[in-house]
């Protein structure tokens, strides 16, 4: 018997320690587990990131207004070109043939002038030779009329002179009616001189046009004709050549997101690498920021346009810059880990007094977007009624946890400014080196606890 009730005391011992630590362990495995990181204070900058492709400032289109066999190249690519010089050659034989046709047009209208001039001089004479007949017919008119007076001769004598008058005063309106004709006719032909002049200077216009000159002082980066290719300009003028007026003095054309195009400012400096030289940084500022928007698959973008100086001449055109625009920079101030404003921990909320003034609502954060702010004592930022808002979640030394919300300021992608004033009730709190909650790692059953699906935030 004592055998029995020893055995059994070992055995309910036994199950009493092992139950013991049963619940030791389930006690440590169901305790909530943090990530945690410490409230910084340091400086942020906000950028914008964006990609674009460089190109010249001033780049020119070379093309050809007239068609024909190019029959001379003179450049080719990287050929550094002044303004004026000959860069092709089109076959002019057809226009100087058509420039002689002209000429000859020219010549024979010029003379066609000579002869309606000749034809007016006649004309003129038979007016003089008119008015002299009219005067005498008139002057015998006159003496037959007094003759008739004195009964020296008879009536029909004065009768036939007076006809002759009549008659010769239509002959003079009949050759002072060819004056002008044959003034219309000097007219014509010297209009028509005027027209084959103008069909001259057009044919001289394009045999100068055979020539493909350069328009301005650059280099050649593109070249798209080769000698003895045949080139039409019958409906738009081909492109022959492509001439970088100034390789020293470039820029970035980089799509901005509709987004971030309000945080851009002409004369913000930007920072920019290209694929052919990593780990190196370029330097500009923004030229420009345009107001035309380019939709590609309902993604609004703006071009801005980031201008450097290209002076060691190692960026060409075309290359792909990834470009970084600072908009924003704060130095000395509180900053949170951005993963801090993603948490949420259920059945944990902010104290009501301790963190929002009365009236206002909590919103999300979304930082990037920097709040209007008034300026507090002690130089600490206070949000206005347009702050950005959000929620960290703090923990002491004995691992209690407290919720907090918060005002936030500009981003860097990485860490948030936290904004504190000095009469906010809650700054004894919200300090440097404070431990702030970055993740859940894992939550107990029995607490309550556990991750909650929280808005996402925008970084």
């Amino acid at each position: 018997m004592k055998k029995t009730y020893w055995w059994a005391g070992a055995g309910l011992a036994l199950l009493v320690a092992g139950g013991g630590a049963w619940w030791a362990f389930k006690d440590g495995t169901d305790a909530v587990q943090y990530r945690t990181a410490r409230i910084e204070r340091g400086s942020l900058q906000a950028t914008v990131a964006a990609s674009g492709a460089v190109n010249p400032v001033a780049l020119v289109t070379v093309g050809s207004q007239v068609s024909g066999q190019i029959r001379d190249l003179l450049v080719d690519f990287n050929s550094e070109v002044k303004a004026g010089q000959l860069l092709a050659q089109i076959d002019p034989e057809t226009f100087e043939y058509r420039v002689r046709s002209a000429q000859a047009d020219v010549d024979a209208a010029t003379a066609a002038v000579l002869t309606a001039q000749a034809n007016l001089l006649a004309a003129k004479t038979q007016v003089s030779r008119a008015q002299v007949d009219l005067d005498e017919a008139r002057r015998d008119y006159e003496r037959k009329a007094s003759l008739v007076e004195k009964q020296f001769i008879a009536q029909s004598e004065a009768d036939k002179a007076r006809a002759l008058v009549n008659t010769s005063t239509e002959a003079l309106k009949a050759v002072q009616a060819q004056v002008g004709v044959a003034q219309a006719q000097v007219q014509s032909a010297q209009a028509n001189v005027a027209q084959r002049q103008a069909s001259l200077a057009q044919a001289r216009v394009d045999l100068a046009r055979t020539r493909i000159t350069s328009p301005v002082n650059g280099i050649v980066i593109k070249r798209t004709i080769e000698k003895g290719q045949t080139v039409a300009a019958s409906l738009q003028a081909p492109e022959l050549f492509i001439i970088a007026q100034n390789l020293s003095d470039m820029q970035v054309e980089a799509a901005i997101d509709e987004s971030d195009v309000g945080r851009l400012k002409v004369g913000q400096k930007a920072t920019f690498t290209v694929d052919a030289y990593p780990g190196q940084t370029f330097e500009g500022s923004i030229k420009q920021v345009r107001k035309a928007a380019t939709n590609v698959a309902n993604v609004v973008t703006y071009v801005a346009v980031v201008g450097f100086a290209n002076e060691a001449g190692k960026l060409l055109p075309g290359m792909t810059a990834n470009v970084k625009v600072v908009t924003d920079v704060r130095d000395n101030v509180l900053k949170v880990p951005n993963a801090a404003l993603r948490v949420r921990i259920a059945g944990v909320e902010p104290a009501a007094a301790a963190s929002r003034p009365q009236g206002a609502a909590s919103a999300p954060a979304v930082p990037g977007s920097a709040p209007n702010r008034d300026v507090a004592k002690g130089g600490a930022r206070e949000a206005t009624s347009a702050a950005v808002r959000g929620r960290v979640y703090l923990q002491d030394g004995a691992g209690a946890v407290q919720a907090y919300n918060v005002r936030l300021g500009i981003t860097d992608g990485t860490s948030t400014e936290l904004i504190v004033s000095s009469n906010n009730p809650n700054a004894e709190f919200l300090k440097e080196g404070a431990t702030v909650i970055t993740g859940v790692v894992s939550a107990g059953v029995g607490t309550g606890a556990k991750p909650a699906a929280g808005p996402r935030m925008g970084f």
